[in-house]
């Protein structure tokens, strides 16, 4: 199991687990949503996605770090600051978030299982392995950082 770790980009994750979900049949019947509902909850959440995501991303950017998931070990920095002081993981509750919309705008309940699914293996074969570099290139200030802040929210 281990030779999935760092290896696929969480955003290939995402879009693959996207795709089961419009693939999911619904057998427990749609959830009866209007549409107009559906999109605007979409769209709040996907916005909110992004902006939490987006944060993330310029947080690296100004701390001269890789936001490559896949090459955790060349982080130059830890980056506790800004959107980092609630979330160790703005990027992934990103397109978490994106994945809830998604599965919002289907209106099926069993495209949920996707969403769960994708907390599952981001959380293992992604954000563990990441702590485990970043402990190994930050030490005891990361350990600390882990103690304040939570993994997603």
């Amino acid at each position: 199991m281990s030779a999935l770790e760092l290896k696929v980009p969480p955003p290939i994750v995402a879009l693959v687990l996207a795709l089961l979900m419009w693939l999911t049949p619904a057998y427990a019947g749609l959830v009866q949503i209007p549409l107009m509902a559906r999109v605007l909850w979409a769209v709040l959440l996907v916005c909110i996605g992004q902006g939490i995501a987006i944060a993330g991303m310029l947080a690296f950017r100004r701390a001269k770090t890789t936001v490559n998931p896949v090459k955790a070990s060349q982080a130059s920095s830890l980056v506790v600051q800004g959107v980092y002081r609630y979330t160790r993981n703005p990027m992934y509750v990103g397109l978490l978030l994106a994945l809830l919309a998604w599965a919002v705008f289907l209106a099926n309940p069993f495209s949920l299982s996707w969403v769960v699914l994708f907390v599952l293996y981001i959380t293992r074969f992604q954000i563990i392995p990441e702590e485990r570099v970043l402990t190994s290139l930050f030490g005891a200030e990361y350990e600390a950082y882990k103690g304040r802040v939570r993994r997603w929210v």
